[in-house]
């Protein structure tokens, strides 16, 4: 019966809880940035259906805010005889995982050595340069939680918000002394039966630590910005007033206002290499809000081409691209190029959108320069050089000739330059098998460079034969012939 009793009140928690999440605001969702680090009192002075109890609590508390880095980090450090790290701070990502992890936590009875677990507390809640806000959030009966006033202070004193709820016959002067102001909002003295009615109360006070008041400029340029920040309104609650100018007062203040579900916006024609201020302020008539504002420092001008590289090289062409590509400031390119140091200097002219082309009809193994110019619509030029190298011509092979011996078989003999050569790669299509319903199969085989013949058996009617020399640096131009039968003397030629 007992039991039974048990299980009803955990349904009878649960339900409410849910019509109370639906009620949320969805701007919640996203609001927060921060480290929070539940310190829940897992030793034997509290009983097995408190400690459920706390359980179920905590995920309720939890279950409105987004998780990870740069939302809410969520850890939970048990306190007994020694403290258990049961997950820590970048373990749980989304909200099934942790509300998962939270069901499966199990009592760890023992002492309530909670000196010892905020001694590891202070090595999980560090500061850091990121100085995004922290909250120790200490979940007890109260009794006899030992001696915490150092560790406590010391916490608070490296920046870590102490928050405190205890189930009514607690040491309360201990936990007045450790929460941090204010103690309306941070300390809750409540029956187990009734944390319920906490529970937004607490979750106001915790926002009210970690809500994340920041402007921030994701995305630089020379001439934009984009500013991001997280949503208070949404599109029926009011709107945002953005303001922004140059610090030495270029422009006039510009003025925009935004719609309350946006969450960005991107600043234009601003000027190179110029400092900004900006503000924004979120204009409701249902709360106050607080004005966020961000200096930033648009990019020195950059002017194309910035950057220009050279790729498929060959014997006689070189693909030249460059960057960035600028169509609203740049008219046309031109790509200047002739063999150094004196050779014939070639011109070709392209549109402002093109970012690259191929020059051909170039001279094997020779060092070219090429210049990519820029005509701006302003009237200025800005030219960009490199060098560049054609590969070497590879020698070609000299004579290919084809002799029939026998039937289907002929003997393949060839010449070619002796410099350099590395081998040969011969290449021919010979009969097929039965199962292939008689379909010329394609063979190749590498023969070495002291080769000048060889003979070739089961070749197909009308196969082509290919031989081509392979050098250290790639292989040459081959030479093909097709093998040919004489249907009157049963001969190939």
């Amino acid at each position: 019966m007992r039991h039974f009793l048990l299980r009803c009140f955990l349904l009878w928690a649960t339900l409410p809880r849910r019509n109370t999440q639906s009620a949320l605001p969805a701007t919640e969702l996203n609001c927060c940035e921060g480290d929070i680090l539940l310190l829940l009192d897992s030793s034997g002075s509290v009983a097995n259906y408190e400690f459920s109890i706390l359980l179920l609590f905590s995920g309720e508390l939890l279950r409105p805010f987004s998780l990870g880095r740069g939302h809410v980090r969520v850890g939970l450090l048990q306190v007994g005889t020694n403290p258990n790290l049961e997950f820590g701070l970048d373990v749980h990502n989304n909200q099934e995982s942790l509300q998962k992890a939270l069901q499966s936590i199990r009592q760890l009875q023992g002492d309530t050595n909670t000196e010892a677990a905020l001694r590891v507390a202070q090595r999980l809640l560090p500061e850091t340069e990121e100085k995004v806000p922290k909250i120790l959030l200490w979940l007890t009966d109260g009794v006899q939680p030992g001696d915490v006033d150092k560790p406590m202070s010391e916490l608070k004193a490296q920046g870590v918000s102490v928050l405190a709820v205890s189930t009514v016959h607690g040491n309360y002067r201990v936990l007045q002394r450790a929460v941090t102001p204010p103690l309306e909002s941070h300390l809750y003295s409540v029956d187990i039966d009734n944390i319920d009615i906490i529970t937004d109360d607490l979750r106001d006070a915790i926002i009210e630590i970690i809500r994340a008041e920041r402007l921030r400029v994701v995305h630089l340029t020379s001439q934009s910005a984009v500013l991001q920040w997280r949503p208070v309104l949404d599109a029926g609650s009011g709107y945002y007033e953005l303001r922004y100018h140059s610090v030495r007062k270029l422009d006039p203040e510009t003025r925009r206002f935004l719609p309350g579900d946006s969450s960005w916006v991107e600043l234009t024609n601003l000027h190179p290499d110029t400092s900004y201020t900006a503000s924004l302020h979120p204009e409701s008539n249902q709360q106050l809000f607080n004005t966020l504002s961000v200096d930033f420092t648009t990019l020195p001008d950059i002017l194309s081409p910035a950057v220009v590289s050279v790729s498929d090289s060959g014997p006689r062409q070189i693909r030249v691209s460059w960057g960035p590509l600028q169509p609203a400031r740049v008219q046309r390119f031109s790509v200047e190029y002739g063999a150094i140091p004196s050779g014939h200097v070639r011109t070709v002219t392209l549109h402002n959108q093109q970012n690259s082309t191929l020059l051909t009809s170039l001279e094997p193994g020779t060092q070219y320069l090429v210049t990519v110019s820029a005509l701006h619509v302003n009237g200025k030029e800005r030219a960009m050089s490199v060098r560049a190298c054609t590969q070497e011509a590879l020698p070609t092979l000299a004579d290919l000739q084809l002799t029939p011996v026998q039937r289907q078989e002929v003997q393949v003999a060839w010449q070619a330059r002796q410099e350099g050569l590395k081998g040969y790669w011969l290449s021919w299509e010979r009969e097929g098998s039965l199962s292939s319903s008689w379909k010329p199969s394609t063979s190749s085989v590498y023969l070495p460079p002291t080769s000048r013949s060889t003979r070739l058996t089961h070749l197909t009617p009308g196969s082509r034969v290919c031989v081509s020399p392979v050098y250290s640096s790639g292989r040459g131009d081959g030479i093909c012939c097709t093998a040919e039968r004489d249907t009157d003397a049963n001969q190939w030629g």
